[in-house]
């Protein structure tokens, strides 16, 4: 499996919601929480062509978007394949 990086704050439902698909995926996932370390958030930003909102989702190192982006690939059933190693 691609490896997975989530930024997050804990007070976001979104992150939640995109984290429990993923947990539901049985997909590991490497969380980075902008809240708790503020430092990380310009390297998101930068990463994310400038979104600034939590979540922000990589696979394999290519910026996929925020939960609702997340949910229509699963949706789609591309997800799965994205996933794939």
């Amino acid at each position: 499996m691609k490896p997975v990086e989530i930024y997050t704050s804990p007070l976001c439902g979104f992150c939640h919601a995109a984290k429990r698909l993923l947990n539901q995926k049985g997909v590991s996932f490497a969380e980075v929480d902008v809240w708790a370390n503020p430092d990380r958030k310009p390297e998101m930003i930068q990463r994310a062509n400038g979104s600034r909102t939590v979540p922000q989702i990589f696979i394999d190192g290519e910026h996929i978007g925020g939960s609702d982006d997340l949910h229509v690939l699963e949706r789609a059933g591309k997800l799965d394949a994205l996933l794939a190693a």
